[in-house]
């Protein structure tokens, strides 16, 4: 089956976070026939989950070198005005070339399905390859690549290098490869106040400008200007919230939602011990999710692997980068050296998102030949 028909059969399935059921069933039947034992389970309950994750593995020759293939299957929702059925894929000539059009195009079906078609004619005797495929990455992801990991270690198959399929090319196909990604934390401000009537103000006790005073203090942090390899460190305002209807009521509370990108120079944790500082210093609160730490796999042998295989194939090497949000590689990092390589992104999340055909079958002779040299590196 070419790259186009796998692409197209996985895109079929309307999988939208949380993905469970008829999209893995597709994606065993592709790695099944090519010797891969597929490992399914079930990970976490409403209203996060459950989430389907698949580990699929076909061991080369003890000893062997064991390189990982990584992604997710599901994808978000489709929105509304769509040229063609956003789960209908559906090939138009353009004057480029052709385009397959549908939800996952790029984000990320039609990578996944480009991993699946690169090791169909890669011998076992290689080395070993797997899967690392999950349903909630453009969720909450809190049941899907965490709860592989758990699987993987407990299953002692820690992969050597792994690769994810993240669409991470920005004007064609190979200029950009992420090895690394800035953490992510967001946190929610709270501040305590006595309702009462506007024209007795010595009654209530009015918490916005307390919290006025928090976020204005936050606002002028400078967290740090930036390394050699990460942007400066943000932190964004990203709610403010009274909720009163009233206009002669001095309100009982107020709220604020703040979220910070941060480089390499940073804890999440640190971070947040800093913002509950100022928020206590000005009688608030802070409650936090630290979506994940900052990571780096630093240029050398992998990065290099990966930039020769673009090169060979489209005729320019990659930047390496460490811009954009985040994705799975920030818990893969845990388990070995990891590096984020794949489609164009222009289109991803968007109505009509679309795909080159010739990208994907480019993209699958990279992948194979990173396969190939990656087995192959002692």
């Amino acid at each position: 089956m070419s790259v186009l028909d796998l692409a197209k059969a996985l895109m079929a399935a309307p999988s939208v976070t949380p993905a469970v059921g008829d999209i893995f069933d597709k994606m065993a039947r592709l790695l099944e026939p090519h010797g891969f034992a597929v490992h399914r389970f079930i990970a976490g309950e409403e209203p996060d989950g459950p989430v389907e994750n698949l580990f699929a593995i076909r061991h080369g020759p003890a000893g062997s070198r064991h390189f990982a293939f990584a992604g997710h299957l599901d994808v978000v929702p489709p929105g509304e005005g769509w040229t063609s059925g956003p789960f209908a894929p559906e090939v138009r000539q353009a004057p480029g070339g052709d385009l397959l059009f549908g939800r996952g195009a790029v984000d990320m079906k039609g990578a996944v399905a480009a991993m699946a078609a690169a090791v169909a004619d890669i011998p076992a005797e290689s080395g070993t390859i797997s899967f690392i495929i999950t349903g909630d990455e453009e969720g909450p992801a809190l049941y899907g690549t965490r709860a592989l990991i758990d699987h993987i270690r407990a299953a002692d198959a820690i992969p050597d290098l792994c690769l994810v399929g993240e669409p991470t090319s920005v004007n064609r196909l190979g200029d950009m490869m992420k090895i690394g990604r800035r953490g992510s934390v967001n946190i929610w401000l709270k501040v305590e106040g006595v309702q009462g009537h506007v024209a007795y103000p010595h009654l209530a006790d009015n918490p916005i400008p307390s919290l006025v005073a928090i976020l204005a203090e936050l606002q002028s942090l400078a967290l740090d200007e930036g390394t050699d390899w990460f942007q400066p460190s943000n932190l964004e305002i990203t709610d403010l919230a009274v909720g009163n209807p009233a206009h002669n009521v001095i309100p009982a509370k107020a709220e604020a939602r703040i979220s910070i990108r941060f480089n390499d120079l940073h804890k999440g944790e640190d971070l947040v011990r800093r913002i509950e500082e100022v928020a206590e210093r000005h009688g608030g609160t802070a409650k936090a999710i630290i979506s994940g730490e900052s990571f780096l796999t630093m240029p050398g042998e992998f990065s290099e692997l990966v930039a020769s295989a673009v090169e060979a194939e489209t005729g320019i090497r990659p930047e390496a980068s460490t811009s954009g949000g985040t994705s799975d590689a920030r818990f893969l990092k845990d388990l070995c050296p990891v590096i984020e390589f794949g489609l164009v992104n222009a289109t991803m999340h968007k109505r009509d998102e679309a795909v080159a055909v010739d990208d994907l079958v480019a993209l699958t002779r990279i992948y194979r030949r990173i396969v190939q040299a990656a087995l192959a590196s002692r």
